[in-house]
């Protein structure tokens, strides 16, 4: 196995990437309703001095403010914290009856821009998936009775960074769960007409989950505003309107999926256009979560969980880990639909890639796929630098409780060297048996060159994130296949 180029970079409803400062940075939206963050320099008179993400600064009229970030700035004075900002609306969209339409108790006095993401999954009941220094993100998967704008979700995200919610994906009618039309009851009959089998029915459960959310969300906020959103092969059209700094854009992607983003005007007006991170800022990034443990383990931390669910969405899960991990935010979901997966999951690496691949390349990069044995130089190559692997495995009973009872033990206090001893005399006599019909993909994110141990995580949720086996004992699972992101 050799290290190759394999970087997972695709703009499906991506949430923008966020950027850490001492100063304090506030959301201020103009008079036209669009929004940027900016930290505020000082306020002379009728014009305040902002710098922008960016470190560009601009002096500005007062006037040119919302009513709200205008009687901010006159009551700022520096070094006070920054309360957050008031939900900006005019007329009778309300808070109270932008919730309503929604069916949801999505909004409670501020922006979510400016709401800690642990509060707002609260309200709308979505648990904690993954918490890191880089990122947070929230996911449920919604029973039959749930109903977001009218429609019912099958899988809900929400994501946040620097302790503000940054983004939220929800997707709707899919062709993984709705395909022929026997997901839940109502889907039986629409508008009192039974709904036909395979694609047609599936035609027909889109469509109308599109019009119930259009036409909830068109009452309130009025015609929408039709653009392309996403980069390169990724770019679809969306339906978009605007309500107190936020923008909901809904695609409907013929036979494939409808989806709701929810995210900043600013992000909206670029069309979803991601800022590209240069390559040395990410490797000292990843190379700062290495961590050595006095035990011998190196492994990589902070790389965020994402719980696959009851759908067999290891693959795209697992792709979505890795480009949170860069840096670029992704759903799962919409991975899985790029990726072709079939209905009740199910899906190929190489096809996921491979329709990805120009979008690969316009970020002047590429990919290759590797075969091979599970080497340990190659591992420790990999996990110093602070780059994960994916691996294609066998996920077999005997091969998890083995995993299982290894990582259980090795937490257990007692003598290491008495471990040690004990894992290498277990691991002369592998006993796993390899099974075609167990197809995984995990990420291998440590080692232990004394233990000859591989450190290993599911996408199933934080309890599967730090898992252990020998190489040895991988190898009788390995599919031989690995995918190694490099920068």
């Amino acid at each position: 196995m050799r290290n190759r180029t394999f970087p997972l970079l695709i703009a499906i409803f991506l949430c923008g990437l966020s950027f850490s400062s001492a100063e304090e940075v506030r959301t201020f939206t103009n008079s036209q309703g669009k929004s940027i963050k900016a930290t505020v320099l000082s306020v002379e008179g009728e014009t305040t001095k902002i710098k922008l993400e960016t470190g560009k600064e601009f002096t500005i009229p007062l006037s040119s403010l919302s009513p709200a970030d205008q009687e901010y700035l006159k009551a700022w004075t520096p070094g006070a914290p920054v309360p957050a900002p008031p939900i900006s609306t005019e007329g009778s969209v309300t808070l109270e009856t932008i919730n309503e339409s929604i069916g949801q108790e999505l909004f409670k006095d501020s922006t979510l821009w400016e709401s800690p993401p642990e509060e707002v999954a609260s309200r709308l009941g979505w648990r904690r998936e993954s918490k890191t220094e880089i990122s947070e993100s929230y996911r449920a998967y919604p029973k039959e009775d749930y109903r977001f704008l009218g429609a019912r979700p099958y899988s809900a995200a929400m994501y946040g960074e620097g302790e503000k919610v940054s983004g939220i994906s929800i997707v709707f009618a899919n062709k993984g769960d709705s395909f022929g039309s026997r997901g839940s009851g109502e889907e039986h009959f629409i508008k009192g007409k039974p709904v036909p089998g395979g694609m047609e029915g599936l035609r027909v459960i889109m469509e109308n989950d599109a019009e119930l959310i259009s036409t909830a969300l068109t009452e309130k906020l009025g015609e929408p505003v039709r653009q392309k959103f996403g980069e390169g092969e990724s770019r679809v059209n969306v339906n978009r309107w605007d309500w107190g700094g936020h923008s909901f854009l809904l695609s409907n992607v013929e036979d494939e999926y409808v989806s709701l983003a929810i995210q900043t005007p600013e992000f909206a007006d670029n069309r979803g256009n991601s800022k590209r991170v240069s390559d040395a800022t990410i490797r000292e990034r990843v190379r700062g979560f290495v961590e050595s443990r006095n035990n011998g383990d190196v492994v990589i931390s902070n790389i965020p969980m994402v719980d696959q669910g009851p759908k067999g969405y290891c693959v795209p899960a697992t792709a979505e880990r890795c480009m949170r991990f860069l840096g670029i935010p992704a759903d799962m979901y919409l991975l899985a639909m790029a990726g072709e997966t079939s209905a009740g999951g199910g899906t190929s690496v190489e096809i996921l890639l491979s329709n990805i691949g120009s979008d690969i390349r316009r970020k002047g990069r590429s990919f290759e796929i590797e075969s091979g044995e599970l080497k340990m130089r190659d591992v420790q190559k990999s996990i110093d630098d602070g780059i994960p692997i994916i691996w294609a495995v066998y996920s077999t009973t005997e091969f998890n409780k083995t995993a299982s009872a290894r990582t259980e033990e090795r937490q257990q206090e007692g003598n290491w060297d008495s471990y040690v001893g004990k894992v290498k005399q277990a691991a002369d006599a592998p006993i796993l048996t390899p099974d075609r019909n167990k197809g995984h993909v995990v990420i291998i994110m440590g080692y232990n060159k004394a233990t000859n141990e591989i450190a290993f995580s599911d996408s199933w949720g934080e309890r599967y994130l730090e898992r252990w086996i020998t190489i040895p004992e991988a190898e009788q699972v390995s599919q031989k296949r690995f995918y190694v992101i490099d920068l």
